[in-house]
């Protein structure tokens, strides 16, 4: 579905990632994790074509990103950002509205109705009652959830998360989290998403890529990539890695001095 081959990117004379290969197979939930600075969020700009590489190529169903329309990658991929709703004027209904757009003619219309599936997503994402409340005035958690609606209405095959939870308390961590993966099996998405939070990485996503000083220092199932060498390799700490009771997948206590 999306491969990256020997991508650099450097900013002026730093180099910021360094002959990254990269493959996510259709369907997989996919996390790029590490510690700041690694690169990780370049990375996903480069794999989304919201930047390009210095060398290297990076393709999406077999074809370069190069070689789509600005439309026509928008209908097959969508980019949640870090901090994507900043208040604004509009309503949440309007900015869920906005995730259209891709599939509009020049005069704002569709060939299709999509009200069913706007109104299928806000239902989901509990939004409906917030309909016609200015961005403005929700709450961090509720802005997130409004941008992720954007997103999901825009019917993308690859949706790409940088660090969706960011500000959200544990709670809103989990129901985001939650919503993605149900949205994920239910249509059949590929999600890639940067992750700060190890154990949610470990939780939710089918295989890891850790980056470490602009260079990829692991891929695998998280099993494979979160043991305790590598964590400490890559961010500096001995961690005691345990099994979550209920799922088995493992999750990292931090030790104190």
């Amino acid at each position: 579905m999306i491969e990256a081959n020997a991508l650099d990117y450097r900013i002026g004379e730093a180099d910021i990632l360094r002959g990254v290969n990269v493959r996510v197979d259709t369907g997989e939930f996919f996390g790029i994790i590490g510690p700041n600075g690694s690169g990780k969020s370049t990375l996903l700009k480069l794999l989304s074509g919201i930047e390009r590489a210095q060398s290297g190529d990076v393709s999406l169903g077999g074809r370069e990103l190069g070689g789509y329309a600005r439309k026509e990658l928008a209908r097959l991929l969508a980019v949640l950002q870090q901090d994507a709703l900043p208040p604004l004027g509009y309503t949440v209904r309007e900015v869920v509205e906005m995730g259209r757009y891709p599939y509009q003619s020049w005069l704002g219309g569709e060939k299709e109705d999509p009200e069913e599936l706007i109104g299928k997503v806000m239902e989901k994402l509990d939004l409906t009652r917030l309909s016609d409340r200015p961005v403005s005035e929700l709450s961090g958690g509720e802005r997130q959830r409004a941008a992720l609606a954007k997103t999901l209405v825009q019917e993308p095959n690859v949706l790409m998360l940088d660090e969706p939870t960011t500000f959200l308390d544990i709670g809103f961590q989990l129901q985001m989290m939650d919503y993605i993966r149900d949205w994920q099996r239910d249509n059949g998405l590929t999600v890639v998403a940067v992750l700060h939070d190890l154990n949610l990485a470990a939780q939710y996503c089918d295989r890891l890529l850790v980056l470490h000083g602009g260079r990829v220092a692991a891929v695998g199932k998280p099993e494979e990539v979160l043991v305790p060498e590598l964590v400490n390799k890559v961010y500096g700490t001995e961690p005691i890695v345990l099994r979550h009771p209920d799922s088995g997948v493992p999750q990292i206590l931090l030790r104190g001095r």
